[in-house]
């Protein structure tokens, strides 16, 4: 009994680790290209992949951003810039 304690304890802990998704939008205020993070005006911070295209995000750009909260960083699954080509 106390082995299937102990399991169902460590199972709940590990799902309260796994992540959460969230999602939000403003303005950029700060693209930090050394540690591939991404500032917010609310002053939030969110990790980018390897992969952005950090040349395409610039302070003051509308975004609209997806991410998965994982030990306690806020991680960008996904983005949608702004269309620049509008007339």
């Amino acid at each position: 009994m106390r082995t299937l304690i102990g399991a169902v304890a460590a199972m709940l802990m590990i799902s309260t680790a796994a992540a959460f998704a969230g999602q939000t939008e403003g303005l950029i205020k700060k693209v930090d290209k050394d540690t591939l993070t991404l500032t917010l005006d609310d002053g939030k911070s969110y990790k980018l992949n390897a992969e952005t295209d950090l040349d395409a995000l610039q302070p003051g750009m509308d975004i609209v951003i997806a991410f998965d909260v994982t030990n306690g960083e806020n991680v960008v699954t996904d983005m949608q810039l702004p269309d620049t080509d509008a007339n």
